[in-house]
């Protein structure tokens, strides 16, 4: 059966900013196709990867982006678009070909949850494999040059 997996920092009772992982059963997500939805009808809005942003997908309570296979990344960068170009706020979930080994970047990519069609929890160090990215992100706009030169202070002598 499929899980639900918590992708965002602090969503599962962390006060420390450090991510968790849990996994619930996922009951069956309320969506409708892109073609057929409308914001009237208060439910997700599914999208595939090949499908334009349209501004009305933004009043979604949440998005699902489906990814047709393991090694197609289109996904990432839909959730990428939504996030910093569209200012997407709701939750963003990865579905279809979700594999536990790309989960961070979905994180990094603004992704909130993500559904494992395999029903496996996978190791939390899978979703922190690093202490810190160089890169900016959706979760981290600031790259490292940055962020590193706001907290000199804080670099030991």
């Amino acid at each position: 059966m499929p899980k639900l997996l918590r992708l965002d920092r602090n969503a599962n009772g962390s006060a420390d900013g450090v991510a968790t992982l849990a996994a619930t059963v996922a009951p069956p997500l309320q969506l409708e196709p892109a073609d057929h939805w409308t914001p009237e009808s208060g439910k997700g809005v599914e999208l595939s990867v090949d499908r334009e942003i349209e501004e009305r997908f933004l009043a979604a309570p949440l998005i699902a982006i489906d990814f047709p296979a393991f090694n197609d990344g289109r996904g990432l960068s839909q959730a990428v678009l939504l996030r910093n170009r569209c200012g997407y706020q709701g939750d963003l979930i990865a579905t279809g070909a979700v594999q536990p080994d790309i989960l961070h970047y979905m994180r990094r990519c603004g992704f909130t949850a993500a559904v494992l069609p395999n029903g496996g929890v996978p190791d939390p160090q899978t979703l922190e494999p690093y202490s810190d990215y160089y890169q900016a992100s959706a979760t981290e706009p600031e790259p490292a040059s940055r962020r590193i030169g706001k907290s000199a202070s804080n670099i030991p002598k």
